[in-house]
């Protein structure tokens, strides 16, 4: 995680790993949490880090390539979830609630009006993209909007962490494609359930995967493959991505579909990944195969399939440990504790 670092952040390495071993434990004996510890210090620049003002952002849009039945659901399900978040009854508004984190909902272009009201931002670029089967899900200057909107969503809020969450019917058909693509990876790897496809569902799925794909043979940089395949809330997630791993905020990375956009924005800005924070490895089919490409260890594995954000607000109660740890335990002189035997 730390190799080849600049000289200032390899001399605060050492600052802080000899602070966790001079910590009233055996050296290493809090596991991951040390190394995440150790990850937050590095990135905010500092020995004694804080977390603060925790912000969940969601991203929401609609597909397309929906209407080629790749999803067991409608897609009116988007904007019905979208309205679920808002009035606190989805699973990432419980655990944004149980844990003080702040939930913002943003309308990257769901297939419907929303009433303005408290807790979501409108940035709709479209009524959802185009069929990716027919053409370009995006215009490239649709995709370059998103991408602006989603830094500005990121500069408008307070704190030094993002929790990253999506919503979209559809979703995961454009995570698949964009990690077929960008990791020159087969499409059958790549491909999952999504929110439930039974084994015929799931041929289809990847039929048309398939033929998507090679429709699209010709787009090859990070920003062709973002425009081809789409969608507006995941374009909308690496302007997020980027913008966050600009200002050294923590990022708190949900599941399979946050993933694919940290994939792109990686490819653009290869620093974000030394600001992701991986909340979960999902039940997704590909999740597992993305994190190995990306060299993420996630630090929950509870089989978790739903998205929203709802895996990373699970693992934060791990950051705050972490930090609290760091910061709040006494050293070995302080307590008066003996160190082991030489």
């Amino acid at each position: 995680m730390t190799t080849n670092l600049p000289t200032d952040d390899a001399t605060l390495e050492q600052r802080v790993r000899q602070r966790l071993d001079h910590l009233t434990k055996p050296v290493g004996s809090l596991g991951r949490l040390e190394t995440l510890a150790l990850q937050i210090a590095l990135i905010q620049r500092c020995e004694r880090p804080q977390l603060i003002e925790p912000q969940m952002l969601v991203f929401a849009g609609d597909h397309g390539l929906a209407a080629r039945g790749v999803s067991a659901y409608p897609s009116d399900v988007t904007w019905q979830m979208v309205e679920n978040f808002l009035a606190g009854g989805a699973a990432v508004s419980v655990l944004a609630r149980q844990h003080g984190i702040a939930l913002t909902v943003v309308d990257a272009g769901v297939r419907h009006p929303f009433a303005p009201r408290p807790g979501l931002l409108d940035r709709k670029i479209a009524m959802g993209t185009a069929d990716a089967s027919l053409g370009p899900a995006m215009s490239a200057e649709q995709c370059r909007r998103a991408i602006d909107a989603g830094q500005a969503v990121l500069r408008e809020r307070p704190g030094n962490v993002v929790l990253l969450g999506e919503m979209g019917i559809g979703n995961t058909s454009a995570a698949s494609l964009l990690m077929a693509r960008l990791m020159n990876a087969d499409i059958g790897l790549c491909v999952g359930r999504g929110t439930g496809l039974d084994d015929a569902g799931l041929a289809h799925k990847l039929g048309v995967l398939s033929a998507v794909l090679q429709h699209h043979a010709a787009a090859q940089e990070a920003l062709q493959v973002l425009a081809a395949f789409g969608g507006f809330e995941i374009a909308m997630l690496v302007g997020a991505l980027l913008q966050a791993a600009h200002e050294r905020r923590v990022i708190v990375v949900d599941g399979f579909i946050v993933g694919a956009a940290v994939l792109v924005a990686a490819r653009l800005a290869p620093e974000v990944l030394a600001c992701c924070v991986f909340a979960h490895r999902s039940g997704e089919a590909g999740h597992a195969l993305l994190l190995g490409h990306l060299g993420a260890l996630p630090l929950l594995d509870l089989g978790l399939r739903l998205g929203e954000g709802s895996g990373a607000a699970l693992a934060w109660p791990l950051l705050t440990s972490a930090v609290m740890l760091m910061n709040e335990m006494a050293s070995f002189e302080s307590a008066g504790v003996s160190t082991r035997d030489a």
